[in-house]
């Protein structure tokens, strides 16, 4: 699966690992020791993400490219 959501990665010294928050998914986010190892485990959780949504009905919103934040 292409994935063609904007992450956004960050360090968190709480949890001491790096965080990827797929913003254009409600709630789906993953971490990982190391920044190659969060962007993989996000990779698999926006797969399973996209698999429950349809599952259940709900709808998958298209990977708009780069959000602009206010």
């Amino acid at each position: 699966m292409s994935i063609k959501y904007e992450l956004i990665i960050y360090w968190s010294d709480g949890d001491q690992s790096f965080v990827v928050e797929v913003p254009e998914l409600a709630g789906c986010m993953a971490d990982g020791e190391t920044y190659e190892q969060a962007v993989a485990n996000v990779q698999l959780v926006i797969e399973e993400w996209i698999e429950t949504a349809r599952e259940l009905g709900r709808p998958v919103p298209e990977p708009r490219g780069r959000l602009m934040y206010a």
